[in-house]
């Protein structure tokens, strides 16, 4: 005997109304209105004869139907994405757009992704870059390489790598810097934001007074201009491996001492978990661990 299926728009609000346990936020993920959300809700409801949610003063809160029929609508949702995305990639030339940080895009991911568009020529990537946290259902973002704990909510974060805290300089500056008291006399160059507080960790670390943080300095909102900063002479940056390693390398920068402090913070590849095993999420997974482990080299 053959099952009448309900209404795929009600049992989208559903799903949306109970991973968000409210039709508020429903609405604004589907584009429609609540009043939409609620009448397609109960016209799901009077569909399958039973009472998906209990409609309390303080909210909502699944039924024991409910949460019995949550996780097969789910799983079914989930099946859809995939295999739309797994069509789609069927088509050619796959789109993956990346968000990530301004300064993480110029001075780490763009100068490798040469080799990542040699590797898999048939992935057309676009790049977003911005400080705006991600917004996954909005569908135009497909990943996120993100700087912090790991601990977002509802997504899959993979771990790429954590950053070492140290002073650069330029080379003509290196030789007048024998030891951190030296730093005294130079201009203290320095990123605003989380990073803020990197000055004053490092020079307590080098058993330096704190003060030497407060003379002279150079604040700048982004660590790729902070660190052009360095290399053009203007001061001493307190740098992070992944913004300055390649510039080390490169004989741009030098490290004049050799502390170095580990960042308990550390940049993720963030994906949503209906769409993390996809096939050109996985290859760029696989790319940016091996690229991030090779940074460290």
């Amino acid at each position: 005997m053959s099952i009448r299926l309900p209404s795929l728009n009600g049992l989208r609000a559903f799903e949306a109304a109970a991973r968000h346990m409210s039709f508020t936020l429903a609405a604004l993920e589907l584009n429609v209105t609540q009043t939409a959300i609620s009448h397609q809700i109960r016209r799901l409801e009077a569909e399958l004869g039973v009472a998906l949610f209990l409609r309390l003063k303080d909210g909502l809160a699944l039924s024991e139907q409910g949460r019995a029929y949550l996780p097969g609508v789910r799983s079914a949702f989930q099946a859809l994405r995939h295999s739309t995305q797994q069509l789609l990639e069927l088509r050619g030339n796959s789109v993956l757009t990346i968000s990530t940080l301004v300064s993480f895009a110029s001075k780490w991911l763009l100068p490798r992704l040469p080799d990542f568009q040699q590797t898999f020529p048939k992935i057309d990537v676009r790049i977003s870059a911005t400080t705006d946290l991600v917004d996954f259902r909005q569908g135009s973002i497909d990943a996120a390489i993100r700087y912090g704990r790991g601990d977002w909510n509802g997504l899959r974060a993979d771990f790429l790598m954590a950053d070492e805290i140290f002073p650069v300089c330029s080379p003509t500056m290196a030789g007048a810097l024998d030891a951190p008291a030296a730093l005294a006399s130079h201009t203290l160059v320095q990123v605003s934001g989380v990073t803020a507080d990197d000055w004053h960790a490092w020079l307590g670390a080098a058993d330096q007074p704190a003060e030497l943080a407060t003379g002279p300095r150079l604040t700048f909102d982004l660590a790729m201009m902070a660190v052009q900063a360095a290399i053009d002479g203007q001061g001493v940056c307190i740098g992070r491996s992944t913004y300055v390693n390649d510039d080390l390398r490169a004989g741009r920068l030098v490290a004049p001492f050799a502390l170095r402090l580990q960042d308990s913070l550390g940049f993720y590849l963030v994906t949503p978990h209906e769409t993390a095993d996809s096939k050109k999420l996985n290859a760029l997974r696989k790319w940016l661990l091996q690229a991030a482990r090779d940074s460290f080299v």
